[in-house]
């Protein structure tokens, strides 16, 4: 039964890749910006699946929680490219960077405290700097991390000058509630980048938009995303421990 759910992940992987290159061509996107990045998001999934898709040849894979990152990284090949996403409490940020050495992206830098944190971890292990998107809260809900539309250059502009083991890659976002956004979130946030790379003088090229999510990705992309978070898509629902 878990080789068949293993099989069913990779062939779901495959029709989220062809996905992304249709809504790509749709997009009509230079050749130099056809190229979306997907996160494979494997919460609250078996080591196992993770590893059949990562056979299959793919490499970035992402976690919502420090602790199951740290927990499945080194169950893991060292070339696997880890995210993490969404919102990073300060005094978890040494144990994420120390526990996963082949940590990628930090996709949800939120605060100045939080880039502090994680500037201060990567830099007392001398690793090379660490991307991170600057989160914003492009649907103004308060259950949702990140910073208002109007904050998110002076938050840039503190990475990318007072983080020097910080690597500033550009801006992320989550959808509604039901994980799905509309075209203004998507708007919304494609006017910050604008806004930040007008004031770091820093070519579009260089600031990604992280948006778009297993209900909404293909959207995104057709909007201008570079990096695309799938889970439930490629994984199947996930599954939580019943509460006692």
């Amino acid at each position: 039964m878990a080789r068949a759910a293993e099989s069913a992940a990779v062939q779901a992987l495959r029709n989220v890749m062809q996905r992304v290159q249709q809504a790509s061509e749709r997009a009509n996107r230079p050749i130099s910006q056809l190229q979306v990045r997907v996160v494979a998001v494997s919460k609250t999934k078996p080591v196992a699946m993770v590893q059949e898709v990562y056979d299959a040849g793919h490499r970035h894979f992402g976690e919502n929680y420090v602790q199951e990152i740290i927990d499945k990284a080194p169950q893991m090949p060292e070339d696997v490219k880890w995210h993490f996403i969404g919102h990073l409490q300060s005094n978890k940020a040494k144990a994420l960077v120390s526990g996963v050495p082949n940590l990628y992206m930090v996709e949800g830098v939120d605060s100045q405290k939080v880039a502090n944190f994680l500037d201060r971890a990567v830099s007392g292990l001398g690793r090379q700097p660490l991307k991170v998107l600057v989160q914003v809260n492009t649907s103004g809900e308060e259950s949702k991390s990140g910073v208002e539309p109007s904050e998110c250059l002076e938050l840039a502009k503190h990475v990318k000058r007072e983080c020097p083991n910080l690597h500033f890659s550009g801006l992320m976002t989550i959808g509604m509630l039901d994980y799905t956004s509309t075209p203004e979130n998507f708007k919304a946030l494609t006017s910050c980048r604008e806004v930040v790379c007008k004031g770091l003088d820093i070519p579009v090229e260089e600031c990604e938009l992280s948006m778009g999510m297993s209900g909404d990705f293909e959207l995104a992309i057709e909007m201008g995303s570079t990096n695309v978070r799938v889970g439930s898509t490629i994984f199947g629902a996930r599954e939580y421990p019943a509460k006692k």
